[in-house]
């Protein structure tokens, strides 16, 4: 049985610091270094005093020190490093614009008022979730021991709890939006014949490289910096199939 240290080693890179830099938020939320609505999201700060910084920590602010805190830390442990490891293995700026391209998504988003929420890291956190089981539809996920299902239904089993125990569900629907915006320029329209239309954009392989974490096979310069190539006559890789392995992604929430 692997140590703690030996578990955060092994975690892919972009999961581990996602979730460091969600933690560290929440310690210093505790400690008292900052207060909340100096990292919220508010398009009148944002535009009249050049409080551009907002537009980012929002996202990493998923509360403080609590269950539903633990229990979004667990959700990145679990199915963003699940992701990481499985369709974006070898693939680490691709996943990294997942999470870019989620964000700026729900910023698109929260300029209608009454979608606006203050933090978005909890969206991002259902996001995952999203992503996650489509990618993995057929695998057994048992939640809290009492449900069994598929992995295609977590988002929506999730969205029930919330709505069982009265936490709020804008949060889970907005990340659930922008994951079906995600899947669909990148999976459905493909498939469907359509044009891809979300290539990985050069500056973030170029962050990706600076950054020295993960790796890359189709860095820009060798293949198309995607998971399909939809050129006709062309078959899309085997991988592609909604038939991934469910071997080691199965398990208990």
């Amino acid at each position: 049985m692997s140590t703690p240290a030996e578990y955060y080693r092994s975690l892919p890179p972009v999961s581990k610091t996602y979730g460091v830099a969600c933690f560290m938020t929440a310690a210093a939320l505790y400690l008292q270094l900052y207060n909340p609505r100096n990292i919220a999201l508010d398009y009148g700060l944002v535009i009249k005093r050049f409080q551009v910084w907002r537009l980012i920590t929002n996202f990493f602010f998923l509360g403080p020190f609590s269950f539903p805190f633990a229990f979004r830390l667990i959700i990145i442990a679990r199915y963003g490093v699940g992701l990481e490891r499985g369709p974006f293995d070898k693939r680490t700026a691709d996943y990294v614009w997942m999470l870019v391209f989620g964000a700026i998504s729900l910023l698109v988003m929260a300029v209608v008022p009454y979608l606006l929420s203050p933090f978005m890291g909890p969206s991002v956190v259902f996001m995952i979730v999203y992503v996650w089981s489509r990618e993995f539809p057929n695998a057994r996920i048992n939640i809290y021991g009492l449900v069994s299902l598929k992995g295609f239904y977590l988002p929506w089993a999730l969205l029930g709890l919330d709505l069982i125990f009265g936490d709020p569900l804008k949060p889970d629907i907005l990340g659930m939006v922008a994951g079906h915006i995600y899947y669909f320029l990148t999976v459905l329209h493909p498939l469907a014949g359509g044009k891809f239309m979300l290539k990985t954009p050069l500056w973030v392989h170029k962050l990706v490289a600076f950054w020295g974490e993960g790796t890359q096979i189709n860095f820009p310069g060798g293949t198309q910096s995607s998971r399909w190539t939809c050129v006709p006559g062309k078959k899309l890789p085997t991988q592609r199939s909604n038939n991934h392995s469910t071997t080691n992604n199965s398990g208990t929430l």
